[in-house]
């Protein structure tokens, strides 16, 4: 009988976000796959983890994923983490899952903390709809190129990018979109120096260019049906 493969969510940046459950279920599995060795191994031994591991990312997914698949024919079960956060979104793993279900193997998600819902509440626009664009192209032409086909959203948009992308960002993002509309970065959430900020991409790029932050950021655009009500 083949094992369960479960996703485990696992804190973002603050420990104390782990759940019980995924305790349990990191402790119970015969193996742990992470996405990258040393990010995993400090988890797993903050929380006194030691288990047979294996690592899936995005230079190793085909072959990583036919052994894990072996092991779940097998009976094995296995746990798959992420970097931070919740595996296979915006991280690898899909692979993994989509020939786990064509096996009929169990998948079991473990939920738990995530940047996406908390950046959306603290926004302050309206989350009953809004797209989750996720990471743009690294290239600016490029990013440029997506961001002016956003500008007539109407839904809240989420935006995601690399530390040390932030100010470009901005600046492509007051290129794109004026001053009309509104933003809020949520900045290392969870983390001692999380910071929250509301304003315009141009306002924003002019306060953080004097003291660049580096850090991990979800940015949340105010969808195109508001820009009127808080122009000037």
């Amino acid at each position: 009988m083949p094992g369960t493969l479960y996703l485990v969510a696992t804190p973002i940046g603050n420990y104390e976000d782990i759940t019980a459950r995924a305790l349990s279920v990191l402790r119970s599995v015969d193996l742990i796959v992470y996405e990258e060795r040393r990010e995993g191994e400090r988890l797993m031994r903050h929380f006194g983890i030691d288990k047979p591991v294996e690592t899936l990312n995005e230079h190793n997914e085909a072959a990583a994923t036919h052994v894990i698949l072996r092991l779940l024919d097998g009976g094995n079960s296995v746990a798959l983490v992420s970097d931070c956060g919740t595996p296979v979104f915006s991280d690898p793993g899909r692979l993994l899952v989509r020939k786990a279900i064509g096996r009929n193997i169990t998948i079991v998600p473990i939920p738990g903390a995530s940047s996406l819902m908390p950046a959306l509440t603290v926004s302050g626009f309206p989350i009953d709809q809004f797209l989750f664009y996720g990471w743009l192209s690294p290239k600016r032409e490029r990013r440029r190129a997506e961001l002016r086909k956003l500008v007539s959203e109407r839904r809240t948009i989420v935006l995601m990018d690399t530390p040390y992308r932030l100010l470009s960002l901005l600046a492509d993002l007051a290129e794109a979109f004026g001053d009309a509309r509104r933003i809020c970065i949520a900045f290392n959430l969870t983390m001692p120096d999380e910071r929250i900020f509301h304003g315009t991409a141009a306002g924003l790029y002019k306060a953080l260019s004097a003291k660049p932050l580096k850090g991990e950021f979800v940015v949340v655009l105010e969808g195109a049906a508001h820009d009127s009500k808080h122009a000037g």
